[in-house]
């Protein structure tokens, strides 16, 4: 994925249940930071001591927000759920920022989600014409009083939790957390992971992928299945499949193989290295072009590239350097120096691409911008031919379960007419996109099966005719008031 014009993932979720009390933030400080790829702007964590809760989140990585202070501050406790995230619902303000804190009559909850909502306004709308007050504007906060409307007429949570599900349509990966029990859940079509661990000493550990299992000494036990709802207590493991479909009528978002997760997950049976692995073999098979060498654009275009390489039998070959040590907060003095900031962030290998017939894979080409300044890279390291490679097939339409396209209008698919009109707009000698049937055959051994609505249109469930931006993210001209 290009650096700048590139795709965002919502969040990253993570829960923990100790059966002793723990400086349980800390392993949850530790699951974050392996997560902070699904989520860069802001992060939170709620840590449970025998009912009282205390929480922390902020604007900002997980480094930023948490110091050692701040995690002691947060106390000891047996539980606790985290959660990073990119707003794509809802703004960027801290009414928004995750884990939700609760309290209502029947005692504290916690919720974390990773997802959309695609009826979020109607939901909403319920609760606000009988007098509900919203303090944020994303749609977690919609299923949390959604769980504490139907907890009031439930003998449990986890009968709540159920009786929400019939109400929620769209994606939602959550994690609740109540005085006594941790609560997983998944929406009924999987489009978020979703995946139970297990640390050494017992402890139960949730998380939206199972490289944070790996940072905490955990292994994975399995994937949550679409619509199962898992209950973790000192009674130990229970898992509800009311609401689990069959695998055929799951989706998986196929872009959480192609570049959300990170290549060292897991997801749903199927390893995302070897996906993206396969990816590029089925590109050098689908788009073959004599060349020198394949490179791949860091990070998630690497692992394609090596299968490129290995399927084409063309050298593989480290094109770029990428500055590792550009926070999310690093300013652009200038326009001219904000165009030109992929110089700053890449920086191409020259006795690798000088007079060599270069292949250049990329996950994605999104708005192209990035792309073509990265193509301008190459040819002044003295490449003789740029052919790119890209594994995904071209986004045409929005994302409604978690991503932050929410138009298709400034798609560059969109654009242009052709795929070789794309490819001279960015200045490449010749593009090649992944097909979608070959998309859908990447992850080998996946339990579900993949939404490509993004690529083809067609969504596994009805969405929205039109993307509506919530009234209070909107200047008063923007829309009618109502005195």
């Amino acid at each position: 994925m290009t650096v700048f014009d590139s795709l965002h993932e919502e969040c990253g979720v993570f829960g923990i249940f100790e059966t002793k009390t723990t400086d349980i933030s800390h392993t949850t400080y530790l699951a974050l930071y392996a997560l902070q790829h699904r989520g860069q702007e802001s992060c939170g964590i709620v840590v449970n001591d025998d009912g009282v809760f205390a929480h922390l989140k902020g604007h900002g990585l997980v480094h930023e927000v948490f110091s050692e202070e701040h995690l002691r501050g947060l106390g000891k406790g047996n539980m606790a759920i985290g959660h990073v995230r990119y707003s794509t619902t809802g703004g960027g303000d801290l009414t928004n920022v995750q884990p939700l804190v609760i309290r209502h009559i029947k005692g504290n909850m916690a919720l974390a989600h990773n997802g959309n909502l695609v009826n979020a306004d109607e939901i909403r709308r319920s609760f606000e014409l009988s007098g509900g007050i919203f303090h944020g504007s994303s749609d977690t906060e919609s299923i949390a009083y959604t769980i504490a409307a139907n907890r009031l007429k439930s003998k449990s949570t986890e009968e709540a939790v159920l009786r929400t599900m019939d109400s929620l349509r769209g994606a939602y990966s959550c994690i609740v957390m109540t005085a006594t029990k941790l609560i997983a859940f998944r929406d009924p079509n999987g489009f978020r992971p979703l995946s139970l661990g297990q640390t050494p000493d017992g402890a139960y550990v949730v998380a939206s992928e199972s490289c944070a299992f790996d940072s905490i000494g955990a292994t994975l036990v399995r994937d949550i299945r679409p619509g199962e709802v898992v209950v973790i207590s000192r009674k130990g493991v229970q898992s509800i499949a009311t609401n689990c479909s069959k695998p055929e009528g799951s989706s998986i978002c196929v872009f959480e193989y192609i570049y959300f997760a990170r290549s060292d997950s897991v997801l749903d049976g199927a390893s995302v290295h070897h996906a993206r692995i396969r990816a590029g073999e089925f590109l050098a098979k689908e788009h073959p072009v004599e060349a020198d060498i394949v490179i791949g654009v860091p990070d998630s275009g690497l692992d394609a590239a090596m299968g490129y390489a290995k399927e084409s039998g063309i050298p593989y070959g480290i094109g770029f350097v990428k500055n590792r040590y550009i926070g999310r907060s690093f300013i652009e003095p200038s326009q001219e120096q904000r165009e030109d900031a992929v110089r700053i962030k890449l920086n191409a290998i020259r006795e690798n691409i000088a007079g060599k017939r270069v292949i250049m894979i990329d996950d994605s080409i999104v708005r192209g911008t990035t792309c073509a300044r990265i193509v301008e890279l190459l040819r002044e390291a003295g490449a003789k031919e740029v052919h790119m490679r890209v594994s995904s097939p071209p986004f045409k339409h929005a994302c409604y379960f978690g991503t932050d396209v929410d138009s298709g209008d400034r798609l560059i698919a969109n654009q242009y007419e052709t795929v070789e009109e794309i490819g001279k707009a960015i200045g490449v000698d010749s593009l090649g996109y992944l097909s979608v049937d070959a998309t859908k055959q990447i992850a080998e051994g996946a339990s579900v099966g993949f939404c490509t609505g993004c690529f083809s249109g067609d969504y596994p469930i009805p969405v929205p005719k039109e993307v509506t931006k919530n009234k209070f993210d909107q200047k008063i001209g923007e829309f009618a008031v109502l005195d």
